[in-house]
This record gives structure tokens, C-alpha cells and sequence, in this order.
């Protein structure tokens, strides 16, 4: 169940979630390219793999593609993102994806998206 009242406000979160994490990856350090094409940020690393966030606009979704595999987050009213299976914050699972594409230990804040 989404609380974003209409398309428009989910797609305007996820431009919010997708900016702070662009911030994020510049002030890590991490030699990274981020690139983002309407509701899709990709995140490419030197040996060409690539993390991607794709908003389901539909679904009111952000899902989230890397090597370990493919996870759909759902927003709270608490505005927190978390996996709809496992329930895990959308920034554990992306700085743990992030650490397997980078190979250096990356952590994210659990308000970063809020």
C-alpha cells in the first residue's frame, strides 16, 4: 500500500531520494559515475558494472539492480524506504551493493533519504 497521494508526488520523492543520493556518492570518495535519465540513476564503476534505481511509477516502487540481485523498496509515512520482502532500509541494501561493486566498505545513513 503507497501513501503518495497521485503519480506526481511519488515521482517528485524519488527525485528527492535519487539527489540525496548523488550527494552521498560525491562525498564518499568512491570513484563512481552517476548518471541519471528520467526515473533511472545509474551508478557505474570502474570495471564497467553498474548499480541502477529504477522508480515503478505504477507501483510506487524504487527498485534497485546490482550484482547480488534486484530488491523493490515501498516509502513509509515516516518517509523511510524499505525492501518489501525483508523490510531492510533501501540505504543498507544500497551501500551493501555498493561495497560489492566498489570493493571498499561503504555505508550510508539511515535518514539520508528521508
Amino acid at each position: 500500500m503507497s501513501f503518495f497521494a497521485d503519480e506526481a508526488s511519488f515521482l517528485t520523492a524519488v527525485d528527492r531520494v535519487f539527489a540525496a543520493i548523488e550527494r552521498a556518492l560525491d562525498a564518499s570518495g568512491l570513484d563512481v559515475d552517476s548518471a541519471r535519465q528520467g526515473a533511472v540513476l545509474e551508478i557505474g564503476f570502474d570495471d564497467g558494472s553498474r548499480v541502477i534505481l529504477n522508480a515503478q511509477a505504477p507501483l510506487h516502487e524504487i527498485w534497485l539492480a546490482s550484482r547480488s540481485g534486484g530488491r523493490h523498496f515501498r516509502a513509509s509515512a515516516d518517509g523511510l524506504w524499505s525492501d518489501t520482502r525483508s523490510g531492510a532500509p533501501l540505504t543498507d541494501e544500497l551501500a551493501a551493493a555498493l561495497s560489492l561493486h566498489s570493493g571498499q566498505p561503504v555505508a550510508l545513513r539511515a535518514d539520508l533519504l528521508r
